[in-house]
């Protein structure tokens, strides 16, 4: 996991992390559900990794406790095989059974094949944020995604 996750420090257009963080950090910042890792299923025993996708809670306050922010990152490898669209699938299906009616994905608008991905799994654009950080000392925005849970934080229905 760690290895697809430097992999994406190359593009320039998937992270603004620089370096992988030590495991202690990365499982204190993602949710302890909603960790999946998908590996190749034609591999005679384990598989190789071709990718992964996690939580993160979108704040510590109660009233947020069902809203968390997507991290889905594929092996360069595995990339056009649907593997970042049957993970996303899989992570909403997750999240929604431990709760999360809201899914948040902050995405460069230059990375266009993940704006498509999560578009196609019911993610809206909700804004973009302009010059949020910077990336090797240039500003960058970020489009933000949203996705409601059909499911999960419905009212309550009066009869």
């Amino acid at each position: 996991m760690r290895a697809i996750y430097g992999e994406r420090f190359d593009s320039g257009n998937s992270t603004f992390q620089t370096e992988a963080p030590a495991w202690e950090e990365w499982d204190w910042g993602h949710l302890a559900h909603s960790r999946l890792v998908a590996v190749a299923a034609d591999h005679p025993g384990p598989g190789p990794v071709l990718g992964w996708a996690a939580l993160t809670p979108r704040s510590a306050r109660g009233v947020y406790a069902g809203v968390a922010e997507v991290s889905l990152y594929v092996a360069g490898a595995a990339r056009g095989r649907g593997v970042a669209r049957q993970l996303l699938d899989a992570l909403v299906a997750e999240s929604e059974a431990y709760g999360v009616w809201t899914l948040l994905a902050s995405i460069f608008p230059e990375n266009t094949t993940s704006l498509s991905i999560y578009a196609g799994a019911g993610f809206r654009e909700v804004g973009r944020c302009e010059r949020i950080g910077q990336l090797h000392g240039v500003w960058r925005d970020i489009v933000l995604l949203e996705r409601r849970s059909a499911k999960v934080g419905l009212p309550a229905t009066t009869a």
